[in-house]
């Protein structure tokens, strides 16, 4: 039964989420909020959805780019190089930007009378980013339920596992994650070096996946 709206950015997480329950999965919303890899990731979330005969909505979101901090909104060269446990990763943070995504997507859902709102944050977003930890989602899980005539929930099945994990499910279902966009920079090619491209490097190897990405460095 298609009963589902997913948040898909055309990320390797939520790429995998989109394939993983596809059967489900109702329509599709991306959202254009200004950073610097937005179109880059959302050409692969509509090339995914166009596959797979899933409805694909791109919402823009340009009140963030205009009003909220974050170096992932204000060009390339702001984009910190290292390791995602690195402390310099903080600056990639969006202010609250899974609450407002889930918030649309909530609305999306009710509106087409959809039972629940998907997303693919994992435990390797924990400790940067604190709209993707596991106190969060339920909060939103519990908000998302009270706050819906439908008593809408919020699925996050990957909230407790890994990169890695998430790609060696997507090695199962056959996903070319070439067709996967992670690099905060946005670049003509992934960088190699920024904290999201470290992180996808070491889980394809971990999965056992050979990367076809094509980086930089």
């Amino acid at each position: 039964m298609k009963d589902s709206i997913i948040v898909l950015s055309g990320g390797l997480d939520s790429t995998t989420l989109l394939y993983e329950y596809q059967d489900s999965i109702a329509m599709a919303v991306s959202f254009d909020y200004g950073s610097n890899h937005n179109k880059r990731e959302i050409s692969f979330a509509r090339l995914h959805c166009e596959r797979l005969h899933i409805p694909h909505l791109v919402i823009p979101l340009e009140f963030i780019s205009r009003h909220f901090n974050s170096s992932l909104l204000a060009g390339a060269d702001a984009i910190p190089e290292g390791h995602y446990t690195d402390e310099n990763m903080r600056s990639t943070v969006v202010p609250f930007r899974n609450g407002i995504m889930l918030s649309i997507a909530t609305g999306l859902a009710e509106n087409n009378k959809l039972q629940h709102v998907m997303i693919a944050n994992h435990g390797g977003d924990h400790a940067i980013y604190p709209d993707c930890r596991p106190e969060f989602i339920e909060a939103m899980r519990q908000a998302v339920s009270r706050g819906t005539y439908n008593k809408a929930d919020i699925f996050a099945p990957y909230t407790m596992i890994t990169k890695a994990d998430i790609a060696r499910k997507g090695k199962l279902l056959g996903i070319n994650y070439a067709e996967t966009w992670s690099c905060y920079k946005g670049g003509v090619k992934h960088c190699g070096k920024c904290g999201t491209c470290v992180e996808r490097k070491e889980a394809l190897k971990l999965a056992g996946i050979e990367d076809n990405t094509e980086y930089e460095y």
